[in-house]
């Protein structure tokens, strides 16, 4: 019996959140300490396994929606019988990292391996995008690129999705507060804060935007103490801008004090993900006991540049 698989990894958004939406420069990158793996086989009655739900597929919870539709139309337009679909994924959801995008590149990668089909770069993106209009609405386009390819992403509003090299050599370590993130609540907070505050809020904003650039050069030229840097000083401004908060916060001072180059919120804000940046997988070993011991709810390390697959 034929066995289709398709793998995917989270990603994580490095610099750019919140100024994005205002036209700055953004930047993204997959994270493979974090992974969706799905396999696919004919069944008699199409049917899913996943962490949130087992049973037949036309039952699915309706968060599952963007599945159910991304299956279906799948089904549809390779014209298939029925099948039984597995999804093991290690991404949190709504923690900033991907889960809906990565769910859907492992699918349509699992279902065009199932049916022995080559699978375009263009074609698997048609099908993400799909899923996650279903899933978020209107989607940036960053987390189906950040989930599907292995390089880091250069996003601006309006303009292509570029990638580059993630030519750094250090390693990043990942901590989940264990709070979801709250990006639309944060998303509004800041919309009114430029409302209210114009020339402060618009300040911070465009200095969010010349930090991600300060970091994209510091990945190109290897500098690992000015990406840490350009990482802090991001953080601390989108302190400044509302969307952090106390057990973020407790968790980026605490990094900093065991001697991370630089460490910040990662996403929306207001809860989710910190990152922090090391230069040796030891010291992202020891600054996640640390956090573990201090309220983290899990972590996952990822060496960057050389190190990328140690």
């Amino acid at each position: 019996m034929s066995l289709g698989t398709g793998i995917a990894t989270g990603k994580i958004i490095l610099m750019g959140e919140h100024s994005v939406v205002y036209g700055e420069p953004a930047i993204a990158f997959p994270f493979a300490g974090a992974k969706v793996h799905v396999t696919i086989t004919a069944s008699l009655t199409n049917d899913l396994t996943s962490n949130y739900y087992h049973g037949p597929l036309e039952e699915a919870p309706s968060h599952l929606k963007n599945v159910k539709e991304l299956l279906h139309r799948l089904q549809q337009d390779h014209q298939t019988g029925p099948f039984s679909v597995s999804i093991v994924s290690t991404i949190p959801s709504e923690r900033g990292m991907g889960s809906s995008a990565a769910v859907a590149v492992a699918l349509t990668r699992a279902f065009f391996d199932w049916q022995h089909k080559e699978l375009k770069k263009e074609r698997l993106l048609d099908y993400v995008d799909f899923s996650e209009k279903i899933a978020h609405g209107n989607p940036s386009g960053i987390d189906a690129a950040a989930t599907s390819g292995n390089e880091a992403i250069y996003f601006t509003k309006g303009q292509p999705i570029t990638s580059f090299p993630l030519t750094i050599d250090g390693f990043l370590l990942v901590a989940d507060t264990g709070i979801k993130g709250q990006t639309r609540t944060a998303v509004k907070s800041v919309a009114h804060l430029f409302e209210t505050q114009k020339h402060q809020t618009s300040q911070a904003i465009s200095r969010l935007g010349s930090l991600a650039k300060t970091a994209k050069e510091a990945i190109l030229h290897n500098q690992l103490t000015q990406l840490g840097q350009a990482m802090t000083h991001a953080h601390e401004t989108l302190r400044q801008l509302g969307v952090s908060n106390q057990n973020l916060e407790d968790l980026v001072s605490l990094a900093l004090a065991n001697g991370a180059f630089g460490a910040k919120l990662t996403g929306g804000g207001r809860g989710g993900c910190m990152i922090a940046l090391t230069q040796t997988k030891t010291q992202a070993e020891v600054i996640s006991r640390i956090l573990l011991s201090n309220g983290a709810h899990a972590t996952w390390i990822q060496g960057l540049g050389a190190y990328e697959h140690v």
